[in-house]
């Protein structure tokens, strides 16, 4: 089985003894209220989704990873993991004692209020929001849904390891959603060659062309939905649940296929997050990764190759695992097939293919795109979807 990123499988969920001590000093600690963004990040830590990260980012750390895509160690991470606060709250921290994180819409003294980790504080500073964005996102743009939250977030971050005692309520219970589950999934399956795919959109034929092309070279593949905070306009990860189903039920041979759940939220970060969602999927033990047109992208923010192309700054012992490259994908009527520019000959008058517009607009007058763009089934789960919810309009 492939190591964790880093060598070892992190995880920072404690039982026992360990967990009564830090619960019976949660009484006299600060705590600070955190939100469903950072509810995702700590359970991703937790259980070694995150892998090698052990907690929140310390300045170096978080310095490496913004200015050259690296923690201190070395070890390649592209994307900031980051709790901030308002200089406020950072006041009334002490470095080198312990804070009770919260659930989201509580605060100290809540009667509903969960206490889910002890963040063990290391330490206190002040971030580079500007250098942040133009080096993470490649923007500074706030229409940028990255931008605007980083921008939106306090301006004091605080670094350091973190104990989690309470883990954050399941979705989708009857889905793996760790580390753990998914590698003892593939040991039991015989599996050596696990390719993955990372989404957070219902599945069209393209994307199932690229997955079966995938799945010719491996002996598995984990369909690995993102089910922590979207956009406002993505569709809802239970929505998107019901439609992976009904293809996995119809389309996909049951034994060489696993849907799982990344429990982490969407940052739109691109080129960088293509390699954060392939180290993250090298830690559910995955050895390939299937990156496609635009991965991770966001409007016109980025190249339509840019997610491949920063693949070719790190070397294969970096990142220990394969990605899988795959340029756009159509249905073409004279090879009467799913094809590509590369192996396809003819234009653009015989490829069937809509806007995301245009698809919209058909799914809610009730109508299923055409059978060479979206399969019926998963059709029919967003038509119905949208006829149920007015605000999907």
């Amino acid at each position: 089985m492939i190591a964790a990123h880093g060598g070892t499988l992190v995880n920072r969920l404690v039982t026992g003894k360990e967990r009564d001590q830090l619960l019976a000093k949660v009484q006299n600690l600060p705590k600070i209220a955190v939100d469903a963004w950072t509810v995702s990040d700590i359970e991703m830590i937790a259980i070694g989704g995150f892998s090698p990260l052990e907690g929140f980012l310390t300045k170096r750390d978080y310095e490496g990873v913004v200015n050259n895509s690296r923690l201190a160690s070395g070890v390649v991470w592209t994307i900031p993991v980051t709790l901030a606060v308002d200089g406020k709250t950072a006041q009334g921290l002490k470095t080198g004692s312990d804070v009770a994180l919260t659930s989201p819409g509580t605060g100290a003294g809540a009667s509903d209020s969960q206490v889910l980790a002890i963040l063990h504080l290391q330490e206190t500073y002040q971030p580079d929001k500007a250098r942040e964005a133009q080096q993470v996102f490649r923007t500074t743009d706030a229409s940028h849904p990255g931008v605007a939250r980083l921008n939106a977030l306090g301006d004091t971050y605080l670094g350091g390891r973190i104990s989690v005692v309470n883990r954050p309520a399941h979705k989708f219970a009857n889905y793996p959603h760790d580390p753990q589950e998914t590698r003892t999934l593939f040991a039991e399956r015989g599996w050596t060659r696990i390719v993955a795919f990372q989404t957070r959109n219902p599945i069209h034929r393209a994307h199932e062309y690229i997955q079966k092309t995938a799945l010719e070279m491996c002996d598995g593949l984990l369909l690995h939905p993102v089910v922590g905070e979207t956009k406002g306009d993505d569709v809802p990860a239970a929505i998107r649940m019901k439609s992976y189903e009904a293809l996995l039920a119809h389309y996909y041979p049951k034994d060489r296929v696993i849907l799982a759940v990344n429990p982490s939220s969407m940052r739109y970060a691109g080129p960088r997050e293509a390699i954060f969602h392939a180290l993250i999927r090298k830690n559910y033990g995955c050895t390939h990764f299937i990156v496609g047109r635009d991965h991770a992208g966001v409007g016109k923010f980025y190249g339509t190759y840019d997610a491949q192309k920063i693949f070719d700054d790190f070397s294969p012992e970096d990142l220990g695992i394969t990605p899988l490259f795959f340029e756009n994908t159509f249905y073409c009527t004279v090879c009467a097939a799913m094809a590509s520019t590369k192996t396809c000959p003819h234009g653009e008058a015989d490829r069937v293919s809509l806007s995301g517009t245009k698809v919209r607009e058909l799914l809610l007058a009730g109508t299923p795109p055409p059978r060479e763009v979206s399969r019926p089934e998963v059709a029919q789960v967003l038509i119905e979807a949208m006829a149920a919810n007015p605000a999907a309009r």
